[in-house]
């Protein structure tokens, strides 16, 4: 959706769609750089403070409306039947947040309306109205978001999401020289990895699409490459290591010396919630004469927020101490089994010791091992896993 020349290639091709499953719903983003440009113009008017979100919410917004007047005009100029809505038309309806709002639910009546008149629908993604009945965004990641969910409500057969790769790979084909693309995954590991860092979905869409076992098909939208089908994968007492992913924007955060008495970690961490503030890979140590560390990571954005809010919690408690670091990356081997598979934890920990990198923090699951890295190790211990874990396409 960069230029003109884009558009009337997706128009093409949503057409194509319609011919193969007769109804058809589109999601937009915003064209090239569009959404960057609205959030630099805000940052050239607004001088002495942040722009006000409301206000943000309304301007960003118009980037995916000008997208989607602009498909559905290519649509109908090539013949068939379009017509195009923002997110309030169709019914999205969100909390109340500014820049990162959730869905509660969607309606789109309109929806099925205009389908029963023929019409491609195609929607602004992105967006959405409060329960205030204010415009909101729906943050990082908001078209896929929107995408999975309007699948959801109109119990779709299918969910496309084109993007600039061929589909989900093993390693950041940025990074990694021979990365191996996948024809299937799991939600679950699709969910990890996109948590893990890798950027080609976002996890609030995968969570949506595992919630409501909507099928997603990661596609390249300039070649007929089949992509990457997300959905229910048998797995039977085998082990498959799909990827290793990485994320370099992140934050860790240690409060030390926290009180080792019962609802200290609910005051330590209400305030994140109360400020829609996500964290994540949470740790407790035992320290010495009745206290605590309390560890954990967020994005790295919110740090500024994250010392704002915390401080008064730790002068509250007593604790000693709040670190708050910006040079660390967490790093992700994911895949089903991993947790049952004894020799791959020590596989990994002894690659990132070959290559003399300390681990700082540790976290596993059943499909993950997570580590917390120095940030400037991040690109060659993911070159190195990928390597040493057999994941390098023949």
């Amino acid at each position: 959706m960069k230029d003109p020349e884009r558009i009337r290639a997706v128009a093409r091709r949503i057409i194509e769609q319609q011919a193969a499953y007769e109804q058809v719903v589109v999601v937009v983003s915003a064209m090239g750089d569009t959404t960057d440009d609205l959030i630099g113009l805000a940052a050239q008017v607004c001088r002495h403070a942040e722009p006000n979100p409301r206000e943000m919410d309304m301007l960003l917004t118009s980037g995916e409306r000008i997208a989607m007047a602009l498909l559905s005009m290519a649509v109908n100029d090539l013949g068939k039947k379009a017509i195009s809505l923002t997110g309030s038309q169709v019914g999205i309806l969100t909390d109340a947040v500014h820049r990162n709002a959730r869905i509660i639910a969607v309606k789109g009546d309109r929806i099925r309306d205009e389908l029963g008149r023929g019409n491609i629908v195609i929607v602004a993604g992105f967006q959405g109205f409060g329960e205030n009945r204010e415009i909101t965004t729906l943050g990082r990641g908001g078209s896929d978001t929107t995408a999975v969910a309007l699948a959801a409500s109109m119990k779709a057969d299918l969910c496309e999401v084109l993007k600039d790769v061929d589909g989900i790979f093993s390693g950041d084909p940025r990074i990694v020289a021979r990365p191996r693309k996948h024809a299937a995954c799991s939600y679950d590991e699709a969910l990890e990895l996109a948590y893990g860092g890798a950027a080609v979905l976002h996890p609030r869409c995968v969570e949506i699409a595992y919630r409501y076992r909507i099928p997603l098909v990661v596609r390249n939208s300039y070649t007929a490459s089949p992509g990457t089908l997300i959905g229910d994968q048998a797995m039977i007492e085998r082990v498959v290591i799909r990827g290793v992913s990485h994320n370099d924007k992140v934050t860790k955060v240690v409060m030390v010396g926290v009180p080792d008495q019962p609802g200290v970690a609910a005051k330590v961490f209400r305030p994140f919630a109360d400020h829609n503030i996500p964290v994540s890979l949470i740790v407790q140590s035992q320290g010495h004469r009745g206290k605590n560390d309390v560890s954990f990571i967020l994005n790295s954005a919110d740090s500024a927020k994250a010392r704002e809010v915390l401080e008064p919690v730790r002068a509250a408690l007593g604790a000693s101490g709040l670190i708050i670091e910006n040079e660390w990356a967490t790093l992700s081997v994911v895949g089903e089994g991993i947790g049952s598979e004894a020799g791959i934890a020590s596989k990994v920990f002894s690659i990132l010791a070959d290559l003399g990198i300390n681990i700082d923090l540790i976290s596993s699951s059943s499909i993950t091992i997570t580590c917390v890295i120095p940030r400037e190790e991040a690109v060659r211990a993911v070159k190195a896993l990928h390597s040493g874990l057999g994941l390098d396409a023949a």
